[in-house]
């Protein structure tokens, strides 16, 4: 796929939404932080469900601290991997107490060395929390970036600098967004809405699927 075509796409996608952003619920950093961590293996739907009951009890490190890992669980119960999560989150509330100030660290390296952050989180953060232009690679991610030709490559690793390097600059911040919510409502798994893609004539795939009888 050439420049121009990039182009292209993200000045289409910027047009049909230009203020993308998680549809995680969050008000703050650590919010933010904790729905991420929870959202491994699980839908942002299933996380808002359990945070909007969970953080108007516990919102900050302090607080997550003083609930504790068993009290934490009957919050996030109906979330995937909890048990693992709930240890997690208690484990990352007395990092961020004991090391920063109960504040979330604007830097990736820190983010990365708190428990249950790896990479994918600590873009999410970094870019949703603190406006920096970096891109998460989840599966929707992966997906969109393989099928559509925009940025190729066997691993997240590869896709997510291939896409840094060639997403324009100025649709960098937004990308990440872009491109998970295409592929969560249009580029899906299985059988993906190319009939009704607003990027498909400058798509790659070559397996477009028509659109079903009446659509």
């Amino acid at each position: 796929m050439n420049a121009a075509k990039r182009l292209d796409i993200f000045t289409r996608l910027r047009a049909a939404n230009p203020h993308p952003t998680t549809e995680l619920a969050y008000t703050t950093p650590f919010e933010l932080l904790i729905a991420v961590l929870l959202s491994a293996q699980s839908t942002d739907v299933g996380v808002n469900k359990a945070t909007r009951k969970l953080y108007p009890v516990a919102n900050t490190p302090a607080q997550m601290l003083a609930l504790g890992v068993d009290e934490l669980k009957t919050y996030i119960a109906t979330i995937g991997l909890y048990n693992t999560k709930a240890k997690n989150v208690i484990a990352t509330s007395q990092i961020l107490v004991d090391q920063y100030g109960g504040e979330v660290p604007h830097a990736r390296e820190a983010l990365e060395s708190l428990p249950g952050v790896g990479r994918k989180t600590a873009n999410v953060v970094l870019n949703t929390a603190f406006g920096d232009p970096t891109i998460a690679v989840d599966t929707h991610i992966f997906r969109v970036a393989n099928r559509t030709g925009i940025a190729p490559g066997k691993t997240v690793e590869v896709v997510e600098q291939k896409l840094l390097k060639f997403v324009p600059k100025e649709f960098l911040h937004d990308a990440h967004h872009w491109l998970i919510l295409h592929g969560r409502y249009t580029c899906i798994a299985r059988k993906p809405l190319c009939w009704n893609c607003l990027i498909a004539d400058l798509c790659e795939y070559k397996q477009k699927t028509p659109a079903p009888p009446g659509a």
